[in-house]
């Protein structure tokens, strides 16, 4: 049970530290619009009709290696019910996901996609991954 409860916990500080550092060099790597401030949620609903396709690539991957990072460590380090453990962490994210879709209002296809592919697919994925 201490590998089990110490997996969920690492699995969770390390997949939202993967999540929290994509989101941050994503400016770096992807030049916002001229002029938003993409650090609070009124700024991103202010810019969000100047935003291209390429600027939803690092919230997405960051949605889907922060779950898959989560997923994946919590069932490598857990001793028993490694893939309930990790699909627990496609749903707790994908949670997270619905609410931050509420908040930040993205293009439907964004929305779609993320709900879609980031959460509950890269758990399963690292579920396997680290019962191997």
């Amino acid at each position: 049970m201490f590998r089990n409860i110490l997996g969920i916990v690492v699995g969770f500080v390390l997949g939202n530290a993967v999540n929290i550092a994509m989101v941050t060099i994503s400016s770096s790597v992807v030049a916002p619009p001229e002029g938003a401030d993409m650090t609070t949620v009124e700024g991103l609903k202010a810019a969000m009709p100047r935003l291209e396709a390429k600027h939803f690539l690092f919230p997405f991957l960051a949605h889907a290696l922060g779950t898959l990072v989560a997923s994946l460590v919590a069932a490598t380090i857990a001793s028993s019910h490694k893939m309930t453990i990790a699909m627990a962490f496609g749903i707790l994210f994908l949670c997270g996901g619905i609410a931050a879709s509420v908040m930040i209002p993205a293009p439907p296809w964004f929305v779609a996609l993320d709900l879609i592919a980031a959460y509950v697919p890269m758990a399963w994925l690292g579920g396997k991954l680290g019962k191997a």
